[in-house]
């Protein structure tokens, strides 16, 4: 059973996984298994089960594209690359995250009481 502060770091984690995949292909276009392993390297954990709907949805949106490349070790691999509109999105979303980031540490910061 999960304990409540894994779930929280579980949800805190699925409310920004869209950033970090746009993040990852603003400097690169990756395929899937290589999105999972950065992710993973930044403790990130995240199954394929997450990843895909995510990709789907970001395609869906206009922000990422993909193109098929052949591979010498099994089948052809879909590479996804962000788009214009991604770049777009992550500029957004790069200013909300600055933002929140902020306003958090401001409400981590002790409060001086005048009286």
């Amino acid at each position: 059973m999960e304990s409540n502060a894994e779930n929280v770091r579980s949800q805190m984690r699925k409310g920004v996984l869209e950033y970090c995949i746009l993040c990852i292909l603003d400097k690169r276009e990756a395929y899937a298994s290589n999105i999972i392993e950065e992710l993973k390297a930044a403790n990130l954990i995240v199954v394929e089960g997450t990843l895909y709907p995510l990709l789907i949805r970001q395609k869906n949106q206009g922000l990422l594209s993909y193109r098929w490349e052949e591979s010498t070790q099994g089948p052809p691999r879909k590479y996804y690359c962000i788009t214009e509109k991604g770049r777009s999105q992550l500029a957004e979303m790069d200013a909300a995250w600055q933002e929140m980031v902020r306003s958090i540490e401001k409400l981590k910061k002790p409060q001086i009481v005048v009286l």
